[in-house]
């Protein structure tokens, strides 16, 4: 359809779609007709949407989502099958925002192409507001129109949904035949309209739900609701952005009107005392909020962020509801487990680190050792920034730069509490990183945490760090490398072939992954559509042995002491771990594809399965 758009025009010819229609069938990547006659060069992306926007498009919503490349033919099928669950009382636009197929901008961007409406992006402050005096409030807040300005006779009207005929009725009743129509998202629609109430209202009559404190308190409730673990507050050129992430992904709940910004950053700020009139500078605080509504405390951590719009706010949440995972049930595989607890957890000295990017689980895992050695004759001391969880029985400390008590000063006095067991937060420097080797060498045990890609990035970043090797060869007991990666919902998983492109990414034949079961959920509405509920770990766990001690001592390479581990260690990567747990259905074959650092070619799923002790 849009192919026959651009030969209609002359953007491209017959010959140019005849080759397009060759490439797109031995590519390995599907790609649309679109997407490939642009790869090819034979159009652009902006001329090509320009002569779709002046062109209406006889052509189903979905279908045009389709062919643009914004929807996926099987995404397009579960929407539809949502849709149905909805007896026809929702569109399928809605469906999709909902169920997260699609980013609203996108959705706006296909409808423009169907009824010609231009893209309109509302900036409150200059709506005409005397053009509320032609429609009232309540009529606009039911049709979803917005008149926005007025140039000679004609106004300019903004539409939610054009494919509305009582909008677009109730428009010409209020307007005339003669407005210029054009299209804005349904969220900065009523983000304005409830501006505009607000802003002609007496303070006493606003319900909380519209003042500052009523949104904020909200915004935090609806992050409980949706189980997120982050709250993005987004300053952009015309609008305030918010978005939670969940489940490790980003996704966008909804937006407010710009001049909303101060307000909301001055409420956050006091909330975390911080300082109100510092508007340059980054600032860090931390919120305590008891939700009336979910009868649970947040403990938040904020970052204000300085950008070029404004002050960006980032709040990582934690609730009283947040609980310590069993170490037996964090995820790892059977002999994986047994090896790391008997070899490391329960050995009475030595540095153990847990290693992986922001946001890998390593606090989680580390609270779950610590969880593991408190008892009543083991003496655990921490020092943590900030302390995350409370543990009863051991001595936790927070760091506070503000008050003096810096990570330096906190180690230097932490050995004279006499512990058996050292925990610090993180290794984040020379100093910490020495300070634990040699509380080590002195008969303690340390867990600590550190940023690494994978075990032997971790070994080798510590040798980079000016320390030497000995104690690091003597120190170090083992290093935990993991991932999260998002769990197939079990109320929705149906079994998945990978196609030859994902094979050969994974670097593995189909004789290699015989016998494995791969899932991929199609969405439903226990995991919002999205084909996901909650998360695992992935694990790489490195045991160091009298073998690995000598190649750090001799300065061997990495690639060098990775072939020794796994040879005489038991290594096995975390690629491997999770092509494992991806062979039972656990994740997809998407999530280990993109997710986990791939070094050389895995072994086979039923070799990996027996070294694991993984039982199909």
């Amino acid at each position: 359809m849009i192919a026959s758009i651009l030969l209609e025009h002359n953007i491209i010819n017959q010959e140019q779609v005849n080759y397009a229609r060759r490439v797109q069938k031995k590519i390995a990547t599907p790609k649309t007709m679109l997407q490939t006659l642009i790869d090819l060069g034979y159009t652009t992306n902006d001329k090509a949407k320009e002569t779709l926007r002046l062109n209406k498009l006889n052509i189903r919503l979905g279908e045009l989502l389709v062919e643009l490349g914004y929807l996926t033919e099987n995404d397009l099928r579960q929407a539809l099958g949502m849709q149905k669950e909805f007896c026809g009382n929702k569109r399928l636009g809605e469906v999709l925002l909902d169920g997260g197929f699609i980013e609203e901008r996108r959705l706006l961007e296909a409808l423009s192409y169907q009824v010609g409406f231009p893209i309109f992006s509302i900036n409150f402050s200059k709506l005409d507001k005397s053009l509320f005096s032609i429609i009232p409030v309540s009529i606009c807040e039911e049709f979803n129109i917005l008149p926005v300005s007025k140039e000679g006779n004609r106004i300019t009207v903004a539409f939610a949904d054009p494919h509305d005929s009582k909008s677009i009725k109730t428009a010409e009743r209020f307007f005339g035949k003669d407005y210029l129509p054009v299209m804005v998202s349904k969220s900065s629609m009523k983000e304005s309209l409830a501006a505009h109430q607000q802003s002609n209202e007496p303070t006493a009559a606003i319900p909380d739900e519209n003042t500052i404190i009523g949104i904020i308190n909200t915004l935090f409730d609806d992050a409980i609701q949706e189980e997120a673990s982050d709250i993005h507050i987004e300053p952009m050129l015309d609008r305030l952005r918010v978005r939670f992430r969940r489940d490790g992904v980003m996704q966008h709940h909804k937006d407010f009107p710009k001049n909303l910004a101060p307000q909301l950053s001055s409420r956050i700020k006091v909330m975390g005392q911080a300082d109100i009139t510092e508007k340059r500078r980054h600032q860090d605080a931390r919120i305590l909020f008891p939700s009336r509504k979910h009868a649970i405390s947040l403990d938040l951590r904020v970052s204000f962020y300085i950008t070029i719009y404004g002050e960006s706010i980032v709040l990582r949440l934690l609730t009283s509801k947040t609980t310590l995972l069993d170490l037996k049930e964090i995820g790892m595989a059977p002999s994986m487990l047994e090896r790391f607890i008997y070899e490391a957890v329960d050995t009475p000295t030595g540095v153990m680190v847990i290693t992986g990017p922001t946001g890998s689980g390593k606090t989680n895992t580390l609270y779950s050792c610590i969880d593991y050695m408190n008892d009543i004759h083991t003496s655990i001391i921490t020092a943590e920034d900030p302390v995350e969880i409370v543990i009863a029985g051991i001595r936790q400390c927070s760091i506070n730069p503000k008050i003096g008590v810096t990570f330096e000063e906190t180690l230097r006095h932490i050995v004279r509490q006499d512990p058996d067991v050292i925990v610090l937060g993180e290794i984040r420097d020379n100093f910490s990183a020495d300070t634990a080797m040699e509380a080590a060498l002195t008969g303690h045990k340390v867990l600590t945490t550190f940023h690494a890609e994978d075990s032997i990035g971790a070994l080798v970043r510590l040798l980079t760090m000016q320390i030497e090797a000995f104690p690091i060869a003597s120190a170090l007991t083992c290093v935990v490398a993991q991932r999260l990666l998002r769990r197939v919902c079990p109320a929705c998983a149906e079994p998945y072939t990978p196609t030859p492109l994902e094979l050969s990414r994974m670097f593995v034949t189909s004789a290699d992954v015989a016998g494995a079961k791969f899932m991929l959920g199609r969405g439903c509405k226990a995991c919002r559509f999205s084909g996901y509920k909650g998360r695992i770990g992935i694990f790489e766990l490195l045991i160091l042995n009298e073998s690995i001690r000598n190649a750090i001592l001799v300065g061997k390479s990495s690639l060098e002491i990775r072939k020794m581990s796994i040879e005489s260690a038991g290594l096995v990567s975390l690629f491997e771990d999770g092509l494992v747990k991806a062979s039972s259905g656990q994740v997809t074959v998407q999530e280990i594809i993109t997710d986990l650092p791939k070094m050389s070619k895995p072994r086979t799923v039923n070799e990996l399965r027996r070294i694991l002790g993984v039982v199909q």
